[in-house]
């Protein structure tokens, strides 16, 4: 493999590893719910399972989650060839490296939910759940009572509990955002003059 192919393809190998292997830890010695803090009160493992996308979002019923599960596996496919893609032709290696973790990201999930129903004896393919862990409620409070519907409610951020793989689709996206002058910016053409460039008969 050209070197140009290694870097990219080895750092969304090593992020799908690191996020299997967190799972399967977090499967295998942790309980449903169970807390590990690593931060106090505001950064822990908490382990939980969803149907659904990135930070627990969900698509509901069977239907819904087989639905979400091939637009997940078709996604991932046309992620694989967007990197291919600007690869060969030699884009930007920051929105190389942005692209490669975003791939790893949703063939991280993809596993979960196509293999681990099965492997796991809990549902068929297709219909596995997503193994979250890492939990950062970083300020708890409560709602101004003058707010409309939630005055007075309790409030958490950030609330969302992920994984790895949500993880790096969440930085490849927000950095590309970010860099997108740099990463997306047109060389300017020089137009020609007879002193630019040698007249061939």
């Amino acid at each position: 493999m050209k070197a140009s192919y290694l870097k990219p393809f080895l750092l969304a190998f090593v992020v799908v590893l690191a996020d299997q292997l967190i799972k399967i830890w977090v499967r295998n010695n942790m309980y449903m719910g169970q807390e590990i803090h690593f931060l106090g009160d505001r950064g822990m493992l908490l382990y939980t399972e969803n149907n659904g996308m990135a930070f627990g979002w969900e698509l509901g019923g069977v239907a819904g989650k087989l639905a979400l599960t091939l637009f997940r596996i078709f996604a991932v496919g046309g992620i694989g060839y967007g990197l291919y893609y600007l690869i060969k032709h030699k884009h930007h290696r920051g929105l190389i490296l942005c692209v490669a973790l975003i791939f790893a990201g949703a063939l991280g999930n993809i596993i979960d939910s196509t293999f681990y129903g099965m492997i796991y004896g809990y549902a068929p393919i297709f219909q596995g759940r997503v193994v979250d862990m890492f939990y950062f409620p970083l300020i708890r409070g409560h709602y101004p009572t003058w707010v409309p519907s939630v005055g007075g409610d309790p409030f958490i951020f950030f609330q969302p509990i992920f994984n790895l793989a949500d993880s790096a689709i969440s930085v490849g996206v927000i950095l590309i955002l970010i860099f997108q002058n740099k990463y997306f910016k047109k060389e300017e053409e020089v137009p020609s003059s007879p002193h630019s460039e040698v007249v061939e008969e």
